[in-house]
């Protein structure tokens, strides 16, 4: 084999495409670009995110700044100043809420019920709400009235579970739980108190023999 033999493989070499030498060639003139503009110009370089001078999508695109929850529960509040006229012994329910227009009939999308604590409570009344602040049920029980949650959005009343369980310690045993006797149990013989045997009584097997 000869240097002169030596050529790359077909295809790997591809010639370059000539522009601007005239009609005959198909890319004259102006050489594949176009009549005038921005683009037909040397040196023209623009980037793929540039959409000619409008707000590009970057820019207009809202920008996640914080966290959103997903599980967050929407309420629609009313203070306990809407309710301190109320008479004493009324039961106040979302539905007469809704009916004396104290808070907005939702049409399109229904909100639970939450009592917030301003204001003054309203005594010795009975108030069903999906949820209650910590002042409002404060507020409620020093003025000798009822907070009763509701579950949503079936509207059924929760019952609450204990507080606290007793300070005082463990609860009494029952009947049927057996006692522990607090007497000791008698110790067991030590050597000390077993009986003094003579050694004469004891037969040993040499004496036998």
């Amino acid at each position: 084999m000869k240097l002169h033999d030596l050529h790359p493989a077909a295809g790997s070499n591809k010639p370059s495409r000539r522009v601007g030498r005239g009609h005959g060639s198909g890319r004259g003139k102006t050489a594949g670009r176009g009549t005038k503009g921005q683009k037909s110009r040397a040196g023209s370089s623009i980037p793929a995110w540039f959409e000619g001078g409008q707000t590009p999508l970057h820019i207009r695109t809202p920008k996640l700044h914080g966290f959103t929850n997903r599980f967050r529960v929407e309420y629609i509040g009313i203070n306990l100043s809407a309710l301190r006229e109320v008479a004493a012994g009324t039961l106040i329910t979302p539905d007469v809420l809704k009916h004396d227009r104290l808070i907005r009939d939702q049409k399109t999308r229904q909100l639970p019920l939450k009592i917030l604590g301003g204001g003054d409570a309203p005594k010795g009344v009975t108030i069903h709400a999906h949820a209650f602040t910590r002042s409002a049920l404060e507020k409620l029980a020093a003025a000798g009235s009822t907070a009763q949650r509701l579950s949503w959005p079936e509207n059924l009343p929760v019952e609450e579970p204990p507080e606290h369980a007793s300070d005082d310690g463990p609860g009494e045993l029952s009947e049927e739980q057996p006692k522990v006797s607090a007497e000791a149990p008698e110790p067991d013989a030590t050597v000390e108190d077993a009986p003094e045997v003579d050694a004469a009584e004891v037969d040993t097997p040499e004496a036998e023999s």
